[in-house]
């Protein structure tokens, strides 16, 4: 028995967005039932080096297949300036539930940007409008294009608004999608009266206020992955229908982390969690609402079912480097 090794490119080709977002759909109805095992994510700081490392470990049975793997990433700011290197860059082991024997090593950065961005497209498809045809994006780097990508899987989006404090990051982003999408740059107000809303950054301080959105915007906030970072004003997460993806994980490091430990949000404050509005437990988007907030933290399981369909597709097409290990 061998194991596959997948490098970005055969994880890039492989883990096709559709898929990935059916796959993503799955892991949050799974969670939702209690079909799966995922320890909190642990961080090992190293301020010394302006970063850390995370582990993320879990097992998923999504019914007609089971998988476990674990995931050892980083976020490293200085390393794009000081390295030539992204700022994250992660593993991934994927085993046999079964046997516990390694099927494939991949690259995880790759994996971590398209399970993101399938995590916001399950949460636009039951929060957001049916119609949505408006997308903004606070923050052009990296995760700013798959946001796009799999948002337009689940929504007919024609215009795409986009903020950055970088004219070159703007630049960059409006030439890769001036020939798919009405595309422009714009202020965070402008950005924030589409009808669907991501925000991508790390900041401390929030910078979308309850101005800065339309009446029924539905809002991905993606940027808040540590404890301290907060992207949305504190009154916007008060007044929205706020949903999470885990309580542990949201309340510890989500956009929710610094007004949830100020005492400002409480679970009064919570709708609920993706997986019970996945599986019909809470209603998604309703005509009484206005706008709805996701948290994302990123979960392992997600990554768990990313690198399922990845290698399942891989194998399937003799893609990747197969190497003996055990």
């Amino acid at each position: 028995m061998e194991t596959l090794l997948l490098n970005g490119d055969d994880v890039d080709s492989n883990a096709r967005l559709g898929d990935v977002i059916d796959a993503v759909e799955d892991a949050f109805a799974a969670y939702a039932r209690g079909n799966v095992q995922m320890p909190a994510k642990s961080y090992i700081d190293l301020p010394q080096y302006n970063g850390d490392f995370r582990s993320m470990p879990a097992y998923m049975d999504a019914g007609d297949w089971d998988a476990a793997a674990i995931k050892w990433v980083n976020v490293h700011p200085d390393n794009p300036a000081e390295h030539e290197l992204p700022t994250v860059l992660g593993t991934l082991v994927y085993s046999d539930p079964e046997t516990a024997y390694p099927l494939s090593i991949m690259d995880g950065t790759v994996i971590t940007e398209k399970r993101t961005g399938a995590a916001a497209a399950v949460a636009t498809d039951h929060l957001a409008v049916k119609d949505a045809r408006s997308l903004g994006l606070v923050g052009a780097g990296v995760q700013s294009y798959t946001q796009l990508a799999a948002i337009a899987e689940v929504r007919p989006i024609e215009e795409v608004v986009v903020s950055d404090l970088d004219d070159e990051r703007i630049r960059r982003f409006v030439d890769a999608f001036a020939d798919q999408f009405d595309v422009r740059e714009g202020t965070i107000t402008e950005v924030g009266h589409c009808d669907v809303l991501s925000t991508v950054t790390p900041v401390r301080e929030p910078i979308v206020g309850p101005n800065d959105l339309g009446e029924h915007t539905h809002v991905n906030a993606i940027g808040a992955d540590a404890e301290g970072k907060h992207e949305i004003a504190d009154d916007v997460l008060r007044a929205a229908k706020l949903v999470i993806d885990d309580y542990e994980q949201c309340t510890h490091s989500g956009e929710i982390n610094v007004p949830w430990s100020n005492g400002v949000l409480g679970p009064e404050d919570l709708y609920g969690e993706l997986g019970d509005v996945v599986v019909g437990e809470l209603d998604g988007r309703t005509a009484a609402d206005g706008v709805t907030v996701f948290d994302s933290t990123g979960l392992a399981i997600q990554d768990v079912a990313a690198a399922h369909v990845t290698y399942e597709r891989a194998r399937e097409r003799g893609d990747g480097y197969e190497f003996e290990l055990v």
